[in-house]
């Protein structure tokens, strides 16, 4: 399995994308998001330790469960994660 960390500005850009391609039945039920996409999507909140003090850091994990997926999920929104639009 594996997992794809992005900031939640990079997934919004990337759900609105998948929603013009996908109806939304398949973002209301887990099972069929992973079985047509071929992730779940996990929010994720970490605490960043820094010497001056610490902050929360939010962000949203996709779980990939299919390896071609991942691989063409990287290649299609490959820009997006990257920051060029």
């Amino acid at each position: 399995m594996s997992t794809l960390k992005l900031a939640t500005e990079q997934w919004q850009r990337i759900r609105e994308e998948l929603h013009n391609e996908y109806p939304k039945s398949v973002f209301m039920l887990r099972s069929k998001m992973k079985s047509i996409l071929g992730f779940t999507v996990r929010e994720h909140k970490e605490w960043i330790n820094k010497p001056d003090g610490g902050y929360s850091e939010f962000s949203i994990c996709l779980d990939f469960y299919n390896e071609r997926k991942y691989t063409m999920f990287l290649l299609k929104f490959s820009e997006l994660i990257n920051g060029r639009d």
